[in-house]
């Protein structure tokens, strides 16, 4: 048995201490739906293609990842850190940039790479689209990548039919990770500054939701705008509430933190290179247990075996939380939808934008009665702002007049930068005036019969 002590050293060794000078530096991820105009699944074998062409066009690419079949799935750039890989599955591309001190750098590499694997694709009749959940998800072959980790992702989240005796209720997509897409942004914070960076960006999530929600589970439910909530809540990633979604909790101090970070729950380490699979359970939980029962994946199939807790075993706690930290001391922003491609960066502009200006965010927080101080959490409130229609017992001319004082913030604080990055937040001033956000404007396209060929265009748009 591996003492609460040392467990709690561990985890401030591998998610606080890292947290340091912030250097400004911004990292941006972007996950894209791959989709075949023949209304067919995704052709693997032209992914396979397409990867090499890409290898080929920038040179500086080398293979970071090779799957069990001896295909490519990630490539990374050593001189930039830009990666591109697929993520979950061949249907879903990743654009990870690395580190910059600006937007403008981050932009223009992006759009260089997006513009030319999107042309590639294009030449087999596939494009690529910025949605937060593939419209064509039913047409592909929704099967994981073939390497160590997607396909114990893949069988961890199949387990949701083990688990009889939970008080939760489980969605049937346990293949959700390759049809849905995210926009994700790391930013270096202090450790000083921590918590409260972590606190009132959790309280801005339902703002968040107003203004970026893109994720229609097109011919399921096309009452929320942002269906990648409900698929993270309610899969094995949500067994334990604390694993996934918002905080909820007001932190004090880094030993709140800490111990939040004790409430989590650990469901997969690895041995000898292989990933293992076993019950969610809690962290501290797991150090109690002298033997822990999971499974291994093994020529093709999986099998039981049996593993020994170690306090190296924390660095496999894969929470996905709205806000993460990460080993690199980065806090990581991670429940905003894939963007229509245009409007990528304005994902990262706000962010960067309200980094600086926590203390004004949280004013207006304290001080508005619009949607807070009106007997509802943060989280309450984002899972009623992720439906199409905002509640009637909200003014929602009010709620977009506090969306733009947020966003004004983010604007002031980009102009002080003197580098014009403010120009990345027009989309969201757009969206305020209109009372929308790109999830609204994809269902009321298809409620005005727009053929989902042409919002598919529109969204790809560079």
């Amino acid at each position: 048995m591996i003492s609460k002590e040392k467990i709690r050293k561990r985890l401030y060794n591998e998610f606080i201490k890292p947290t340091g000078e912030d250097k400004n530096y911004i990292g941006v991820e972007i996950e894209i739906p791959i989709i075949n105009l023949d209304k067919k699944a995704v052709d693997f074998n032209v992914v396979h293609n397409i990867t090499e062409k890409f290898k080929n066009e920038f040179d500086d690419f080398k293979y970071d990842g090779i799957d069990y079949e001896g295909n490519a799935f990630s490539l990374k750039n050593p001189k930039t850190s830009d990666i591109v890989c697929y993520d979950c599955s061949y249907t879903n591309i990743e654009f990870a940039m690395g580190r910059e001190k600006d937007l403008f750098s981050i932009d223009e590499r992006f759009t260089s790479y997006y513009s030319f694997t999107k042309e590639a694709f294009e030449e087999f009749n596939h494009t690529l689209t910025g949605m937060g959940i593939n419209p064509y998800r039913e047409y592909n072959d929704n099967t994981p990548i073939p390497s160590e980790r997607y396909l114990m992702l893949y069988n961890h989240l199949k387990t949701f039919k083990n688990y009889e005796n939970i008080p939760m209720h489980f969605h049937r997509y346990p293949e959700y990770g390759m049809f849905s897409s995210a926009s994700q942004v790391q930013l270096d914070v202090t450790k000083e500054n921590l918590v409260k960076t972590i606190n009132v960006f959790s309280k801005i999530e339902p703002v968040k939701a107003l203004l970026f929600s893109n994720s229609i589970m097109l011919g399921k439910n096309n009452d929320f705008t942002c269906f990648r909530d409900i698929l993270w809540q309610h899969s094995t990633h949500g067994i334990n509430p604390h694993n996934i979604g918002m905080y909820d909790v007001e932190f004090k101090s880094l030993n709140d933190l800490q111990s939040y970070l004790e409430s989590l729950n650990i469901y997969c380490v690895m041995r000898n290179g292989a990933y293992i699979n076993f019950a969610s359970m809690n962290l501290l939980d797991y150090f109690t247990k002298q033997s822990v029962q999971g499974e291994l994946y093994c020529n093709g199939k999986y099998k039981k075996t049996h593993i020994k807790p170690s306090i190296d075993d924390i660095k496999y706690l894969r929470p996905f939380k709205f806000i993460n930290l990460t080993f690199r001391g980065t806090v990581e922003f991670r429940s905003v939808c894939t963007q229509p491609i245009k409007d990528s960066m304005c994902v990262a502009a706000f962010h960067l934008g309200l980094k600086e200006n926590l203390d004004k965010v949280e004013d207006l927080i304290t001080n508005d009665n619009s949607i807070y101080q009106r007997g509802y959490t943060a989280g309450e409130l984002r899972k009623l702002l992720i439906h199409k229609e905002i509640p009637a017992f909200f003014d929602e001319k009010e709620i977009y007049e506090l969306s733009k004082d947020i966003v004004d913030l983010a604007c002031q604080s980009l102009e002080n930068r003197g580098i014009g990055e403010e120009q990345f937040l027009k989309p969201l001033y757009e969206r305020i005036k209109k009372h929308t956000n790109p999830g609204k404007d994809l269902i009321d396209l298809m409620n005005n019969n727009t053929p989902i060929e042409k919002i598919i265009e529109d969204y790809g748009e560079i």
